[in-house]
């Protein structure tokens, strides 16, 4: 599944190319994705100018003159391609803009496209629960720590816990966790204010490096010019079950189950 950074780059790309463009024509190739399309967007998004694009948790989101925006998830596989040389079966939306073409390819149909008045965002459901930004100021130690008080379920599982923090998957919070040396099982309401300190700016660090390397590349992401993100190369922890810890301590990096998901960690540095 694409994850933060690979949407943040999804959204950047598509910008370089939208951003202050007039929408000259859009085209449904089926009703559906993961739920019907709605049911105004071809006459809505059609001749509309693109004010802004900008993402929220895994959604992007491309606001028009007319109020309106148009929010994307990728779902599992899903991913925007410009000016693709063929076209695509799984091509479900075409965007035309100024001579180029943006054609939203999802084989899985696991995405979603809706369009939400951009006064209300806020107050849309997937939105109205979502904890702050990773990225954003408002995660900090302090609104972390006040935010796991008592809490007896696992960080890692707390960190992906979209209440809490929005945005952050798998990858991220097992990278982060081993870059903080925090044990993925250690009770997020007996995390230490000094190992939150050290988590945030991890936190941060790690989506900004892979955001910076263009995404990390899981099966058949690739960012909408086409380019694979590289960021794979780097996982300290993520899909590295049996190799040595790369802090040179003589840990081996284990992985097990935890809450439906795959956790990769070093039980000698990570406490």
């Amino acid at each position: 599944m694409p994850e933060l950074p690979e949407v943040e780059t999804t959204v950047r790309g598509l910008a370089r190319f939208l951003d202050g463009a007039r929408i000259d024509r859009l085209v449904l190739n089926r009703p559906n994705l993961r739920r019907p399309f709605p049911d105004s967007l071809v006459q809505v998004m059609t001749g509309a100018t693109v004010t802004g694009l900008s993402r929220r948790a895994k959604y992007g989101l491309i606001h028009t003159d007319r109020d309106q925006t148009m929010v994307f998830h990728l779902g599992m596989s899903g991913r925007w391609r410009i000016d693709p040389a063929e076209p695509d079966k799984h091509d479900h939306l075409i965007m035309e803009s100024g001579g180029h073409h943006f054609a939203l390819c999802d084989p899985r149909r696991f995405g979603s496209v809706d369009l939400i008045a951009t006064n209300a965002l806020s107050e849309w459901a997937p939105f109205a629960a979502l904890g702050p930004e990773p990225l954003g100021e408002d995660l900090d130690p302090a609104y972390l720590k006040n935010a796991l008080k008592d809490r007896k379920q696992a960080i890692k599982l707390c960190l992906l816990d979209q209440r809490i923090v929005a945005g952050l998957g798998n990858i991220y919070v097992c990278e982060a966790l081993w870059r903080a040396g925090i044990h993925p099982r250690k009770a997020g309401g007996k995390v230490t204010r000094p190992q939150l300190d050290r988590l945030v700016p991890h936190i941060k660090e790690v989506l900004t490096q892979s955001i910076r390397d263009g995404g990390s590349t899981l099966r058949d992401y690739a960012a909408p010019d086409g380019e694979l993100g590289y960021f794979a190369t780097r996982f300290d922890v993520y899909g590295r079950d049996g190799d040595p810890c790369r802090r040179q301590d003589s840990g081996i990096i284990r992985r097990f189950a935890q809450g439906g998901r795959s956790t990769w960690f070093c039980a000698k540095c990570q406490k």
